[in-house]
Parts: C-alpha cells; structure tokens; sequence
C-alpha cells in the first residue's frame, strides 16, 4: 500500500505536475464555459422574431413623416394580401375590400372628422 502513490519507484506526480494539472484543468473549464455562453447567445439570437412589413430589412419604410415602427405590424393591406394568397379569399372579394380599404372613408364608411366636432 506504500506504493500506491509511487513513492519509492519514482512515478508520482511532484510539484511541477500537480501545477500543470492544475492549470489544465482550468484551462479545459475555461473552454467549456466559453462554449455553453457562445451556445445560448447563438440560440437566443435565432430565436426573436422576424420583422414583418415596412420595418423589414431592404424595404422602404411609410414615406417622410410615417413612424411605423417594426412592434406596429403588418398593415390591413398585408393581411388582406395573405388571406388572398392562401386562398381564404377570391380575387374578387379581395379587390372589393381593397378599395375599401384604400377608399377616403375608410372601411367604416365613415369620414374622419379630425377637428373633433
């Protein structure tokens, strides 16, 4: 049992090696901890929504004086022009409900009084 640590045979770890160890061990933690940040910051990247309408990377924004912003969402036009493309509407319908849209009344009809009379 005296062996067991390699006294006598000159096989046990001195003070160099323990240091080494020591260092390595940290250097291997060191890694480890690196990789697990970079991990979670590639997944929570991945993760956020992608911006939809006019805030969207390489589109134009409303014009001089429009402050949409991208947590305003797509506009009732975009969803008009969805529901057409998955086939919930027919062509006729969603030209009808565009003019509406697009119409000075709006959809309501009913004109904006913006002096508040």
């Amino acid at each position: 049992m005296r062996h067991w640590h390699g006294f006598g045979h000159d096989h046990g770890v001195g003070g160099w090696g323990i240091g080494l160890m020591a260092i390595g061990t940290l250097l291997v933690l060191a890694v480890l901890v690196l990789l697990a940040v970079a991990l979670f910051r590639y997944v929570s990247r991945t993760r956020q929504p992608v911006p939809h309408g006019p805030a969207a990377p390489g589109v134009a924004g409303p014009g001089p004086g429009g402050t949409r912003g991208w947590a305003s969402g797509p506009t009732p036009e975009q969803l008009l022009a969805e529901r057409f493309a998955k086939g919930e509407i027919d062509a006729e319908e969603y030209r009808h409900r565009l003019d509406t849209l697009r119409s000075a009344n709006g959809p309501g009809g009913r004109s904006v009084d913006p002096g508040g009379s």
